[in-house]
C-alpha cells in the first residue's frame, strides 16, 4: 500500500515538468553550436524525442524498465500503465511497483510516498532526454527517418534495460549496491557510449576537420545552458522522490558542482588557449551537472565542489580523445556526457557518505573501503559493454536498410532543407 505525501507529490510533479523543459533547453544548447543550415534539423531531433518516447514509455517502456521481470529487464505487466491508477475503498493505491516496499528480510524500506503515475511521469522525462543527448554527436549528417527508427529501438532495447538494472530495486546493479542517484550511469554513460558508437558508424562530416565549422549562434547555446541548469534541479533534487533534506542536499550539490566545473573548465581553457570563452563556460557548467548527477543525494560538504571542479578539468582535457581517435563527435558528447558521467560515478566511490543519505554507502574517503568503488566500476563497465554492442548492432542494421547518412548533396544543402523543407532564417 502507498501512503501518499502531498508535499512530496507536488514536488515530484513540478520536477517532472522541469525535466521535460530540459529537452528544449538541450535543443537550444546544441542548436546554437551547429551551422545555421542544420539548426532546425537539430531542434527537430530533440523535439521528436518528446513525442515518440512519451508514447513508447506509456505503451511498454515503463513496464520494461520497472516491471518485475527479474534482474535484467522488466516485463509487460504495466504495458499501457495497466492498473497503476487503482485504489481501494480508502483511496490507497492497490498496485505497487516491484521492490518499492518494505523488505522484511533486510529491513530496508524503499516505499514510495507519491502516486505510481507520478513516478511514471517523472521517469518518463528521463527516458525522453537520454537519447536526445546522443544527437550532439551525429549533428549535420544523419537522416531524420533513420534517427526516428534508431530513437525508438534504442529507447526500448538499451535504455529501458539499463534503467531497470540501475533504478529498479529488482535490477541486478541496484541489488549489487551500485549507486546512481539521478542517472550518471543509466543516462549519461549510456548516452555517451551510444553517441561514440553512432558517430563512428556514421563517419565524419564532409570537410571535417579541415573546414571550419563554428557555432552559428552562441547566445542560443547559453540560453540552452541556463534552461538545462534550471531543469537539472528537478532532475537531481526530484530524484529524492520527496520534499526532504536529501532533496535540499541534492539541489545545493547540483548548483555548486556546476559552478565549480565552469571555473575548472575556464581555468584550463585560459591557461591552454589564452582565453576564457562563452562556449567553455557553457560546456563546463554542463560537465559539472553531468558529473554530480550520480552523486547528488549521496555526498555533501566540500565533495560537490571537488567533484565539479575535477569534472570541468577532466572533461576539457577529454576533448582531445576525439582528436586522438579521429572521431567526429560534433558537439563533444563523449567528453561531456560519457567522461563526465564516468567521472561522477567513479568519484562517488570515493566521496559517498552515509551521513548525508542513509540509503547510500560510504566510499573510500568516508571509511567504507573499496566496495562501493568496485560496484561503481562494475556498473560503468557493464553499461559501456552492453550499450556499445547494442548500439552498434542497431546502427549497422539501420545503415544496411534505411541508410543512416544523408547523401553528399543533402549534407551540403543542410538538414533543414533536405530533411524538413524549412529554413530557420530568412535570406
Amino acid at each position: 500500500m502507498y501512503t501518499i505525501d502531498t508535499g512530496a507529490t507536488a514536488w515530484v510533479l513540478v520536477s517532472a515538468a522541469m525535466i521535460l523543459f530540459m529537452t528544449p533547453g538541450l535543443a537550444f544548447f546544441y542548436g546554437g553550436m551547429v551551422r545555421s543550415k542544420n539548426v532546425l534539423g537539430m531542434l527537430m531531433q530533440n523535439f521528436f524525442s518528446m513525442g515518440l518516447i512519451s508514447v513508447l514509455w506509456v505503451v511498454v517502456g515503463f513496464s520494461l524498465a520497472f516491471g518485475d521481470g527479474g534482474s535484467y529487464i522488466g516485463n509487460f505487466d504495466f504495458a499501457f500503465l495497466a492498473d497503476l491508477h487503482l485504489t481501494d475503498a480508502d483511496g490507497a493505491f492497490i498496485t505497487g511497483l516491484p521492490g518499492y516496499a518494505l523488505d522484511e528480510a533486510s529491513g530496508l524500506d524503499f516505499g514510495l510516498i507519491i502516486p505510481p503515475l507520478v513516478f511514471v511521469a517523472f521517469q518518463m522525462m528521463f527516458a525522453i532526454i537520454t537519447p536526445a543527448l546522443i544527437t550532439g554527436a551525429v549533428a549535420d549528417r544523419m537522416k531524420f527517418r533513420s534517427w526516428a527508427v534508431f530513437l525508438g529501438l534504442w529507447s526500448l532495447l538499451v535504455y529501458s534495460p539499463v534503467a531497470h538494472w540501475v533504478f529498479s530495486p529488482t535490477g541486478w546493479l541496484f541489488k549489487r549496491g551500485a549507486l546512481d542517484f539521478a542517472g550518471g550511469t543509466a543516462i549519461h554513460i549510456n548516452a555517451g557510449v551510444a553517441a561514440a558508437v553512432l558517430a563512428a558508424v556514421l563517419g565524419r562530416r564532409r570537410g571535417y576537420p579541415n573546414t571550419p565549422m563554428p557555432p552559428h549562434n552562441l547566445p542560443w547555446t547559453l540560453i540552452g545552458t541556463g534552461i538545462l541548469w534550471f531543469g537539472w534541479f528537478g532532475f537531481n533534487a526530484g530524484s529524492a522522490l520527496s520534499a526532504s533534506g536529501v532533496a535540499a542536499q541534492a539541489l545545493i550539490n547540483t548548483n555548486v558542482a556546476a559552478a565549480a566545473a565552469m571555473l575548472g573548465w575556464l581555468l584550463v581553457e585560459r591557461l591552454k588557449g589564452g582565453h576564457a570563452t562563452t562556449l567553455g563556460a557553457a560546456s563546463g557548467a554542463v560537465a559539472g551537472l553531468v558529473a554530480i548527477t550520480p552523486c547528488a543525494g549521496f555526498v555533501g560538504g566540500a565533495s560537490p565542489l571537488i567533484i565539479g571542479f575535477l569534472a570541468g578539468v577532466i572533461c576539457y582535457i577529454a576533448i582531445s580523445i576525439k582528436k586522438a581517435l579521429k572521431l567526429d563527435d560534433s558537439l563533444d558528447v563523449i567528453a561531456v556526457h560519457l567522461v563526465g558521467g564516468l567521472t561522477g560515478s567513479l568519484l562517488l566511490g570515493f566521496f559517498g557518505d552515509t551521513q548525508y543519505n542513509s540509503f547510500g554507502f560510504d566510499g573510500v574517503f568516508a571509511g567504507g573501503g573499496t566496495d562501493l568503488l568496485i560496484d561503481q566500476l562494475t556498473a560503468a563497465g557493464a553499461t559501456i559493454l552492453f550499450c556499445g554492442v547494442m548500439t552498434f548492432i542497431l546502427a549497422k542494421a539501420i545503415d544496411l536498410t534505411l541508410g543512416l547518412r544523408v547523401d553528399e548533396e543533402d549534407e551540403d544543402t543542410g538538414l533543414d532543407l533536405s530533411q524538413h523543407a524549412e529554413t530557420a532564417y530568412s535570406a
